[in-house]
């Protein structure tokens, strides 16, 4: 699929996305799409024999940090496919980075004090959760193509299948979960 198509295609969902008052800023505790009336969270039932790997490291906000993020992201997801036989593809794979890099840059930008990358996953399921010491939860604006930043939320809610943001006792907690195709 050609750039123009991928660009188009994240940009019908993140207009889809937006549409929906509960983005506007995100609370207390927001999850991403929101759960159908009834139901309670969603959440990924791991099978007890299926291998789940973590993987976890604290930053300190010094220069380089997001680019050992993203390093730590990469080792991951070739351990994922080497010891659990998860199969990534190349977009999975550049959809994992980016969100990465967008999470991390923001809890770097935000945040004072450090932050913590955590990633999980089995063959079917991976959670990239960012930590850091700021209780003031992510804005996702309305799409702008005109305005200078902001864009990093917008971009995560388009990759991932489902994100949760909520305020933990250090700070907050932020969580991009991708399924993998089995």
């Amino acid at each position: 699929m050609g750039s123009f198509a991928t660009g188009r295609r994240l940009a019908e969902k993140v207009s889809d996305l937006t549409a929906a008052p509960w983005l506007e800023h995100m609370n207390e505790q927001v999850t991403s799409p929101p759960e159908e009336p009834g139901q309670g969270p969603a959440s990924v039932e791991v099978p007890s024999s299926a291998e789940v790997l973590l993987s976890a490291e604290v930053f300190d906000g010094e220069p380089g940090c997001i680019a050992l993020a993203r390093a730590l992201a990469d080792r991951f997801l070739t351990r994922l496919t080497v010891e659990c036989l998860a199969r990534i593809g190349e977009r999975t794979r550049s959809d994992l980075m980016l969100a990465v890099s967008e999470l991390v840059t923001n809890a770097d930008r935000y945040s004072h004090g450090p932050y913590m990358l955590e990633l999980e996953g089995n063959a079917e399921h991976i959670s990239v959760t960012v930590y850091d010491s700021s209780t003031a939860m992510p804005v996702l604006y309305a799409p702008d193509p005109s305005r200078l930043g902001g864009h990093g939320m917008e971009i995560v809610v388009a990759l991932c299948d489902r994100l949760t943001a909520e305020r933990v006792p250090v700070g907050k907690r932020i969580r991009a979960e991708f399924q993998l195709s089995t």
